[in-house]
């Protein structure tokens, strides 16, 4: 099962938490864009290849530019086994329009 988060939510998380890892699942290009601190890519493209390289035993937050390949994405992990699955309601452009800090 593939839960969901609100942006301001993650943004209080972030402040406590360290068992979470944001995972962008967005493109190379879009990732050199503009990406949210702390967040590590793994393209949607790539994910078939390469989900094993993402741990077990942390809350994955799944993270893309509006939430739909994000949630895409989470339900492939599901499939896989992963449990502890949240997609970002809004993406990017939901933390960005609450002006929360980004890397460009």
């Amino acid at each position: 099962m593939v839960k969901s988060m609100e942006v301001q939510e993650l943004h209080e998380k972030l402040k406590t938490d360290n068992n979470l890892l944001i995972v962008d699942v967005r493109e190379q290009a879009e990732w050199d864009e503009v990406r949210i601190p702390g967040a590590i890519l793994l393209p949607l493209s790539e994910l078939e290849k390469r989900f094993s390289e993402l741990p077990k035993d942390k809350a994955l937050i799944l993270q893309c530019r509006s939430g739909k390949r994000s949630l895409n994405a989470g339900y492939f992990l599901a499939d896989k086994g992963y449990t502890d699955l949240t997609n970002l309601e809004g993406g990017i452009l939901a933390w960005m329009d609450e002006g929360y800090d980004i890397i460009e």
